[in-house]
């Protein structure tokens, strides 16, 4: 069995057919993932607890394998959603003795469904960066979750862990957390598919938050296909069917296509061009203020209501830690800095950089500014015919690892992107399509689609897996 190519969807048809045991594939995820240790990719490997399940499932010979979808498959989760019996730092020093007796519910779909939980994956400090360069936990020589394709740069975040091990084919697929990019970004930096569903299609309870008005959990994966079948599991539903391309028109905005280096610019249009082949309908589109109302949106809602949804997790937590017991702690100078200097005396970035009370700003930001940015969205699929917007996920490969990765100048520009329908809680899906010509670092192409398309998203992305291909693994693997 070629497990550099392994998919979770093609593990599951070879568990049904007894081509392999859910032991032996375990067994080499965590052989696997122990072999990549310099990847800083888990906070917690958990061997027994994942061979044990293993064992459970080959001893059952696969007879309620019909009923379990995930059926001994290895999975992994992200450290801000809870496992029981496992810590959950979310990648803070203050949580990393937090051990919750209950699953997630998003975790026990995934476990009712036969999945294998091999571990806990890295992330950037309580999720609030893009780098995942995290100085409180690392079992390589250097800080930072590190690029399955190459070690000096970074593997993008929040959701770092789980993307640098479904890159590095340790697993073929596992959970990540979304609030302006977060399992979007690692996907496309290390080479595998991610959806950022709809917000409010997956529950949130169990999970470290940033923002109850942003935040997801997202599956990620090898593929398009695997990532629906993840979806399936949690929200339910028949198998979605790959979409028929011919069908499909897609929307591309001018503004989207800045900031971008040489390879992800050729990257994308050749990928454009590989799907007009296809029958796609290619049409460029304006949204104009798009920016702007972002701009009102993003850090105004998740700054401010940081404070609170930490709080009411924290006591969800029995843990008796206090939100400023917690910030005391924090370890990614970027992460304190915004902490100690915005989230923690609810203040936001006014004019001449001076700080302002945020309430307002956030009160105008729930009344106006997000319905405003919503019926943008909704306006240019109506109007346009839509079934997607088109865009590089990241305007730019991979970067170098290293504490000025999480500057606010890198955070921007590698979420100028995600951020807009993150904050329009709009669906979008990343499709990794090319390794860069010079770099031969992975590009990711997303497709943003109106509220609750999640499906018809992942019909494309399945239809898409054919036209891209996976990427060749990286030579660490």
């Amino acid at each position: 069995m070629d497990f550099d190519q392994l998919t979770l969807t093609q593990a599951v048809a070879d568990l049904r057919a007894g081509k392999i045991t859910s032991t032996a594939l375990t067994t080499e995820a965590l052989a696997r993932a122990t072999a990549n240790a310099d990847l800083n990719a888990f906070v917690t490997l958990d061997e027994a607890g994942a061979l044990k399940a293993a064992a459970a499932f080959d001893a059952n010979d696969n007879k309620d394998n019909k009923d379990k979808p995930l059926g001994g498959v290895p999975i992994v989760i992200k450290d801000n959603i809870e496992v029981a019996g496992l810590p959950c730092s979310a990648g803070t020093p203050a949580l990393k003795n937090y051990v919750p007796r209950a699953d997630a519910p998003v975790v026990a779909k995934l476990r009712a469904a036969g999945a294998v939980i091999i571990g806990k994956t890295s992330m950037h400090e309580l999720a609030f960066g893009i780098s995942g360069y995290n100085t409180a936990f690392k079992t390589g020589a250097e800080f930072g979750v590190r690029n399955a394709y190459d070690r000096a740069l970074i593997a993008g975040g929040s959701s770092s862990g789980t993307g640098a091990a479904i890159g590095a084919r340790i697993v073929a697929g596992g959970l990540g957390t979304d609030t302006g990019g977060s399992v979007r970004v690692p996907a496309a930096l290390n080479g595998c598919a991610s959806l950022r569903p709809t917000v409010g299609r997956y529950p949130q309870a169990g999970i470290a938050p940033i923002s109850h008005t942003r935040d997801t959990a997202g599956p990620m994966a090898a593929t398009a296909a695997d990532v629906a079948l993840l979806d399936r599991v949690i929200a339910g539903g028949d198998a979605v069917q790959a979409a028929d391309l011919r069908l499909v028109r897609i929307g591309i905005v001018k503004t989207m296509l800045s900031n971008l280096d040489a390879d992800t610019d050729a990257a994308f249009q050749a990928a454009l061009t590989k799907m007009k082949t296809q029958g796609i309908t290619i049409v460029e589109i304006e949204m104009p203020h798009l920016a702007e109302l972002n701009v009102q949106v993003g850090f105004p809602v998740a700054l401010y209501e940081a404070y609170d949804d930490m709080v009411a997790y924290l006591a969800h937590s029995g843990t008796g830690i206090t939100i400023d017991a917690l910030a005391r702690e924090i370890a990614s100078p970027d992460v304190k800095g915004t902490y100690d200097g915005l989230v923690i005396p609810r203040k936001l970035p006014g004019p001449d950089n001076t700080l302002v009370d945020a309430e307002p700003i956030y009160d105008a930001a729930i009344r106006s500014a997000r319905p405003a940015l919503q019926a943008l969205y909704g306006k240019t699929f109506a109007d346009n015919r839509l079934d997607a917007i088109a865009f590089p996920t990241t305007p730019r490969i991979a970067i170098a690892s290293n504490p000025d990765s999480s500057s606010l100048e890198n955070f921007a520009l590698f979420i100028q992107n995600t951020d807009p329908g993150s904050n329009a809680g709009i669906p979008g899906i990343q499709i990794p399509i090319a390794l860069g010509a010079r770099s031969k670092l992975p590009i990711g192409l997303e497709l943003d689609g109106p509220a609750g398309s999640d499906r018809g998203l992942l019909a494309i992305g399945m239809a898409l897996d054919a036209v891209f291909e996976r990427l060749p693994p990286p030579r660490q693997s």
